[in-house]
């Protein structure tokens, strides 16, 4: 009697570890699929950012094309005058 007692016991051990393991599988299952799904909306949403950059530089040349001095700077004075637009004293 009490050798079935202690093969109850170690077959209940056993089940109870085995249960324990399959919880752990199904919650790292779980997890790697949440971390999963948030990376591939990080990964879209950067695809999305790059193809807005892309665009925008794509503009930018345009514009810089049609009109190639809209990257100089202007003057900090025009010749023959000082910087606050009167003439020079002599």
């Amino acid at each position: 009697m009490a050798d079935l007692l202690i093969l109850g016991v170690i077959v209940a051990i056993g089940l109870l570890y085995v249960a324990d393991r399959a919880v752990q599988a199904r919650v790292q299952v779980r997890r790697l699929r949440r971390m999963s799904e948030r990376l591939a909306a990080a990964a879209a949403k950067t695809e999305e950012q790059q193809a807005e950059r892309r665009a925008a530089d794509a503009a930018s040349a345009e514009l810089t094309s049609v009109m190639p001095a809209i990257n100089l700077r202007p003057p900090v004075a025009l010749p023959g005058r000082t910087a606050n637009g009167e003439p020079p004293q002599d």
